[in-house]
């Protein structure tokens, strides 16, 4: 998580956010374990009703009810408004099944990494599997992963 801090940091000074519903806080509680977080964290917010995720990050209602709220896109629009919300140039969002459910027969998430540039928007995001995995575990690997890949997106960026 070091690696992160200095990412964040160096070069330049970049500021994060997070948008959680599936991990329910456990990507902040990552991020606000670095010592010196307060340094690029500004903040996240926890959405699981689909009232709270078009309220807070701007989702589009009739998209969002069409998928019970776990798509790419869905993700995308939350990580996009969790920068709008606190004014941040990166942000991560986390949505998904944490269990199997009548729409998923194994547990699954979508992340979504949103870097706010000018006027233009980039977005990274992907699919993270876990069949046989518990709720706990399923959290818990989608946190790392959204996290992994913001490093690795950091990386590509400093060169």
């Amino acid at each position: 998580m070091t690696e992160l801090k200095e990412l964040m940091l160096r070069p330049a000074r970049r500021t994060l956010a997070v948008a959680e519903s599936l991990t329910c806080g456990r990507v902040q509680a990552r991020i606000g374990s670095i010592s010196g977080a307060s340094e690029f964290f500004l903040g996240g917010i926890t959405a699981y009703t689909l009232d709270q995720k078009v309220k807070h990050f701007g989702v589009k209602r009739a998209a969002a009810k069409r998928v019970n709220c776990v798509s790419s896109a869905v993700a995308k629009q939350m990580a996009a408004g969790v920068c709008r919300l606190f004014g941040s140039e990166l942000g991560l969002a986390t949505t998904g099944y944490a269990e199997p459910a009548a729409a998923a027969p194994h547990p699954f998430a979508f992340w979504a990494l949103a870097h706010v540039s000018g006027r233009k928007t980039i977005f990274r995001s992907g699919r993270v599997d876990c069949p046989g995995a518990t709720r706990v575990q399923v959290q818990e690997e989608v946190a790392e992963t959204v996290i992994a890949e913001l490093v690795k997106y950091l990386r590509e960026l400093r060169g």
